[in-house]
């Protein structure tokens, strides 16, 4: 069993505690408002994943110490927009080495960095990696199969990660490219915006393919300029992460 520090109560952050609760491990969630972390634990729902009842066995605070003690894993899983605000506040509390698992998407407006370049920059004591892939929630909080990559510095981090979050339902695989996982998952969403124009313009299955089929040669050639592998984008976080939000 290992001790698993969730950072964020939403819907994602959510979702993997109760897949790793499921699993075995000892969950924390953390919000950063006492009166959702209330509610919650009361209730044992997330509101906008109301078929999904929270196993009494995922402890919730809002209390930040608390939920980074002693844990093997932290997984980030705050909005992009907070990554930065809410890694300085862990800082006090990060125990040197600590894996900290980026679970959220997008690139910095300010900098260009990716999230993991911030808590890179913010936590410099941390083993930073990330786990991203075509995954909604939802799905996921549902037990329905979904598959993802892993990516870490070191292959005895990447396999820590896949071992923990490895289920009958959640399958990873592991990845030394956590740039291109990172370009993958944030670009995608520039492509996805197009193909939602082009639902709403009336257009079919042609067009939506068309999109999906340049859009991914398009994140590839960026993301193999800005130094991220080929075979990324080719896989789950470039065009299999770009399917599921298309």
């Amino acid at each position: 069993m290992a001790a698993v520090g969730i950072i964020g109560a939403g819907t994602w952050g959510t979702a993997l505690a109760v897949l790793l609760n499921n699993n075995g491990q000892d969950v924390t969630i953390w919000s950063a408002f006492d009166t959702e972390i209330q509610e919650m634990s009361r209730t044992r729902r997330h509101k906008n994943l109301p078929e999904v009842v929270l196993p009494d066995q995922i402890q919730m605070t809002a209390d930040l110490r608390t939920a980074m003690a002693e844990k093997d894993m932290l997984i980030m899983a705050v909005p992009s927009v907070y990554v930065r605000s809410t890694a300085a506040k862990m800082k006090e509390y990060l125990r040197y080495g600590q894996i900290v698992v980026d679970v959220a998407k997008g690139i910095e407006e300010a900098t260009l960095m990716t999230l993991t370049d911030i808590l890179e920059e913010e936590l410099p004591g941390a083993d930073v990696a990330v786990l991203s892939g075509p995954s909604h929630a939802e799905e996921v909080s549902r037990g329905l199969p979904t598959t993802c990559v892993a990516g870490a510095k070191t292959r005895e981090t990447a396999e820590k990660i896949q071992n923990i979050f490895m289920s009958p339902v959640f399958r990873v695989y592991i990845s030394p490219d956590i740039l291109g996982i990172e370009i993958g998952g944030a670009l995608k969403n520039v492509i996805a915006l197009a193909a939602g124009i082009a639902d709403g313009l009336g257009y079919g299955d042609n067009t939506k393919a068309a999109l999906i089929t340049r859009g991914v040669a398009e994140l590839s050639r960026l993301g193999i300029a800005m130094g991220g592998k080929a075979e990324t984008f080719g896989g789950l976080t470039g065009i299999g992460d770009l399917i599921v939000t298309c």
